[in-house]
């Protein structure tokens, strides 16, 4: 009976290593080089030394790794590599020192068209990171992804030759993660999402110089999108929202982040089909690119918050606060325009779009360049219901009589940029036409040289609150708020500083009930001023 119980028990225990034995291999078909989930690209022929192509090992990869889910691991090297395809429940690592390096050749890169059509495929087809349709899929790791951007071939393709890729481009997928990891030198846009939904990105670090449309971060109809605790330097346009197809941008995020630009630091558009909803900004810095290599834009940039939207769509619940923006071009610019440029060729035409609902607070912004601040829709189109809330402009100042009289084009069609008019504005520190229900609460408006034209200019603008304004005396005869065909404005604890001749100038025949009320204007030689057209008892002081 005992040698009978201790052949079961020897039977037993070789069926059991013999179980396991055929799991473990079983297992390394479908998980193989797999230690804790993680999948070490050495591990699958991938080479670091900077020269070895690693395609295919990385590929490889990151397919076994799909199918149990997991990280593919890449440890200390530069790895060199065309296109790879992310798949779901897949995260890379990148560890410290280690770098994926884009392949400089073009035939790397395969043509790849995504089955959600937008304005973008005009102009690209390849990245270096690709997915779509995905879900569970994160990038991590204090290491870099460098997309080689600087070389010959793709120095010289035109913008719509289709051949300079992305560094990654996601396209609806769910789920995503982007931490920790430095970016930098994209042959185009760094970073582009597409109808993707629930996207994490923080601490991510952004250097895109060295080729044009070096975008920072374009985040593309999506939805649910935080960034946060990032640090932006970009050629292009650095923190970008934007919809080139019919999917809307909306509830997203943006809070914590420090963004350099040549071009616009912050901004939504220009492409604006489906439109930006719901969409928070706080707590930013904007500040000059490091790079002083300009290839588009200005090294000083050109506008710290640009809201735009030009071919469609619709802009609404924009609340942008606590924003610092050092020494850049042009502090603020919204514009409603219609160049209604279509996302595909067969789209129908888009109507004009519409800009409301927007709240900006707590700014303070020193501008580098003599174009002011500007609000401006087009006529029968206006922007309507913008808070601006304790806000600080600092200008250079500079302006001149040609300044003031020079007429200021609609160009209405044309591509939105705050150097869009052709030159200075006639105010010195905020322009506003074609609005309607504008609030300017607590503004202060500094010019740092001699000045001579209006603060604050205001042109077909009905429904115009301005509260508690403190501006700068034009070195001129000119006022400091200048009112042309403007309705329905009440001017409340405002001051007149020293050295004010007119404090209020209102012309234009359709001009009507407006109110100074409560306002200190002692150090002011007139309250105000009526010029010739305008109806009698159009301004009231009390």
């Amino acid at each position: 009976m005992k040698k009978l119980n201790s052949l079961k028990k020897h039977a037993i225990w070789s069926l059991t290593v013999f179980t396991t034995l055929i799991f473990c291999l079983c297992g390394n078909v479908s998980g193989q080089y797999a230690e804790n989930g993680v999948f070490n690209i050495l591990s699958y022929g991938a080479k670091g030394d900077g020269v070895t192509i690693n395609t295919q090992p990385i590929q490889k990869a990151i397919d076994v790794c799909s199918e149990n889910g997991g990280e593919v691991q890449f440890p200390p090297g530069i790895y060199l590599s065309g296109t790879i395809f992310m798949k779901s429940n897949v995260t890379l690592r990148l560890m410290r020192g280690a770098t994926l390096l884009g392949s400089p050749r073009l035939s790397d890169y395969p043509v790849t068209e995504p089955a959600i059509k937008s304005y973008t495929d005009n102009y690209v087809c390849r990245s270096l990171i690709y997915g779509e349709n995905l879900q569970n899929i994160g990038i991590t790791g204090f290491g870099t992804i460098d997309g080689n951007g600087h070389g010959p071939e793709f120095q010289e393709a035109g913008y719509k030759e289709r051949t300079r890729p992305y560094l990654i481009r996601l396209i609806n997928c769910h789920d995503v993660s982007v931490t920790d990891i430095y970016l930098t030198r994209s042959p185009m846009w760094l970073q582009h999402y597409l109808a993707c939904e629930n996207v994490r990105m923080r601490g991510v670090r952004v250097f895109n110089h060295g080729n044009r449309n070096n975008d920072s971060l374009d985040i593309d109809g999506c939805s649910d999108f935080i960034v946060s605790d990032c640090v932006f330097d970009s050629d292009d346009d650095g923190i970008t929202f934007k919809s080139t197809s019919p999917y809307i941008t909306e509830n997203v995020t943006v809070t914590n982040c420090i963004v350099g630009s040549h071009c616009n630091a912050i901004k939504m558009g220009t492409e604006s089909t489906g439109g930006f909803r719901n969409i928070t900004i706080s707590n930013c810095v904007v500040r000059q690119s490091k790079d002083k290599d300009v290839v588009y834009g200005r090294a000083e940039g050109l506008a710290g918050l640009a809201l735009e939207i030009v071919d469609g769509g619709i802009m609404d619940q924009i609340v942008i606060t606590g924003i610092s923006i050092e020494n850049f071009g042009t502090p603020l610019f919204i514009r409603l325009g219609n160049r209604a440029r279509k996302h595909t060729a067969s789209a129908p035409e888009p109507e004009v779009g519409m800009v409301l609902n927007v709240s900006i607070s707590n700014i303070t912004a020193r501008a580098a360049g003599p174009v002011s601040s500007s609000i401006t829709g087009i006529p029968g189109h206006p922007v309507e219901n913008v808070i601006l809330d304790n806000i600080r402009f600092i200008s250079p100042g500079g302006g001149t009589k040609e300044d003031v009289t020079r007429e200021v084009p609609e160009v209405e069609t044309q591509y939105p940029e705050s150097k869009m008019f052709g030159g200075p504005l006639p105010s010195s520190g905020l322009y506003v036409r074609h609005a309607k229900h504008v609030s300017l609460d607590g503004i202060r408006l500094i010019s740092e040289h001699n000045d001579v034209r209006s603060a604050i200019v205001a042109e077909d603008v009905t429904e115009l609150s301005i509260d508690g304004l403190e501006a700068d005396a034009p070195d001129s005869d000119e006022p400091v708020v200048r009112l042309i065909d403007t309705a329905h404005v009440l001017l409340s604890a405002c001051k007149a500083l020293e050295g004010t001749n007119s404090f209020l100038a209102v012309e234009g025949a359709a001009s009507k009930n407006i109110t100074l009320s409560g306002c200190d204007l002692s150090r002011a030689k007139k309250s105000f001023t009526t010029g010739n057209g305008v109806p009698s008892g159009t301004v009231t002081a009390r």
